[in-house]
């Protein structure tokens, strides 16, 4: 196929470019560099089958020639209050590429009738009231609140997705992404991963917000794009999670980061970030493996080991 990858210079979508790659497609890449980085794609620049466009997919997008799939990825993502490339910071740009750029990304896929793939969060559950979240949950959120601009755009994206699948007969898929991490990630975006093995790395104690007790589960990115390659290739057109259901609290995970760095700085608390922060994360699988066969294969410690290398290099420790 021929395969259009929206915000492919970031985390998820350069590693989503490598896999079409060596699955034997053509890949366009499609980015505007506000979140994402020409370092996760320059090892793709010499390749017959990767051509890139830098676009705000804000904007009217435009590709030459047949396009078989389209996977909309551009988004900001980042909560951290302090990052530039953080939704908290780029609010308008968050919404504007829920919103328009799947609008856009829609339309190309109509005019083409290519495969839409749109890439969801785990967000839209908002801070759940049901737990572990399955994809037939609405969600707890607040429309109007700091974290909105992301969960919102998200929630539209999903709506407008299925509208088009609905009265345009766009073939359509729609995963929900849970926290992920690995190789490239942003080591200044502030989410946990980054954070805290920058931390331990540097040999400085680990900062855990509040008393810790709040959970996520973190999936390793290669299983992340193994789920979504399989949805690309499937007939399923409702919301399906993509993560690890292995829960932890934050707490257990610091310490973890910890065992496996050797980091013996130990593990310092601050007050809790926000209070609209979701409190407990874990995607409910079932229909990921009942329908596209699949569950993750790789624990945190051994994803944490294939991470550390490329967080070393970034540090300046190699």
């Amino acid at each position: 196929m021929r395969i259009l990858i929206t915000g492919a210079a970031g985390f998820l979508g350069s590693h989503l470019s490598d896999h079409l790659l060596a699955d034997g497609h053509e890949v366009i890449g499609m980015d505007n560099f506000v979140t994402g980085s020409p370092d996760n794609i320059a090892h793709l620049a010499g390749s017959e089958n990767f051509s890139f466009y830098k676009r705000d997919v804000s904007n009217y997008i435009f590709v030459p020639g047949k396009v078989d799939a389209i996977l909309h990825f551009a988004s900001p993502a980042s909560p951290n209050p302090q990052s530039k490339s953080g939704f908290f910071n780029l609010p308008i740009q968050t919404m504007k590429a829920g919103a328009l750029g799947t609008h856009n990304c829609l339309g190309l896929a109509r005019v083409q009738n290519a495969k839409f793939l749109l890439a969801s969060t785990s967000e839209i559950y908002g801070d759940p009231e049901v737990h572990p979240q399955v994809e037939t949950y609405a969600g707890n959120v607040d429309p109007t609140g700091t974290r909105a601009v992301y969960d919102e755009a998200k929630r539209f994206a999903e709506s407008l997705t299925m509208a088009y699948h609905r009265f345009h007969n766009v073939n359509t898929s729609i995963v929900r992404i849970f926290n992920t991490y690995g190789p490239r990630m942003d080591l200044e975006d502030g989410r946990a991963i980054p954070n805290l093995l920058k931390q331990a790395l540097l040999g400085q104690p680990l900062t855990v917000y509040g008393d810790g007790q709040q959970t996520r589960s973190f999936c390793f990115v290669d299983d992340l794009v193994n789920g979504i390659v399989k949805l690309l290739y499937s007939e399923e057109h409702f919301p399906v999670n993509i993560g690890n259901p292995v829960e932890m609290s934050m707490l257990h995970f610091a310490e973890t980061i910890n065992k496996v760095t050797g980091n013996t700085a130990g593990i310092v608390f601050e007050d809790a970030r926000s209070a609209r922060d979701p409190q407990r994360r874990q995607p409910d699988i079932t229909r990921a493996h009942d329908i596209l066969n699949w569950e993750p294969k790789i624990d945190l410690e051994e994803g944490v080991r294939r991470t550390i290398p490329f967080f070393k290099e970034k540090l300046g420790l190699v």
